[in-house]
């Protein structure tokens, strides 16, 4: 998994938890909002818990929704196809509403279309796709 950073104490350590927990709402907001990205907040509430609560890291490690994200990210620096594959929608389709439907001016319009493009791109090409099965790769 990497060099885990060091668990802090103090107040810093309340605010790595308040911080940590705030970024999960954010997640499962993101989960049920189209707009709104899931992953760079549950990786982000991770950083927090692994500053200060092994306990509540766990938790998130073990979390039905976001529990296998997060471990492939852990552990493969990578994202499974499917998952890739939900990302991509999710995002064609808040842009596809956004651009569409919402009624904005035509520069907002163009400003949504380029930056969904560069998630797209984003998604596809920068971040490493896991190969194979999860019980191939959970075995390596």
């Amino acid at each position: 998994m990497g060099t885990e950073p060091k668990p802090t104490t103090g107040i810093v350590r309340v605010l790595f938890v308040a911080a940590g927990v705030v970024c999960v709402g954010l997640a499962y907001l993101g989960a049920i909002l189209p707009g709104l990205p899931t992953t760079p907040w549950v990786l982000l509430a991770s950083y927090c818990f692994s500053r200060s609560s092994p306990r509540l890291r766990a938790w998130l490690l073990r979390s039905p929704i976001f529990g296998k994200l997060l471990r492939d990210w852990h552990e493969h620096r990578g994202m499974r196809r499917p998952a890739k594959w939900v990302a991509v929608a999710m995002i064609a389709a808040a842009c596809t509403f956004s651009v569409g439907f919402a009624g904005l001016p035509d520069g907002l319009r163009i400003a949504i279309a380029v930056c969904c493009s560069v998630g797209v791109c984003v998604v596809i090409f920068v971040v490493p796709t896991i190969r194979g099965s999860a019980s191939e790769v959970d075995a390596t």
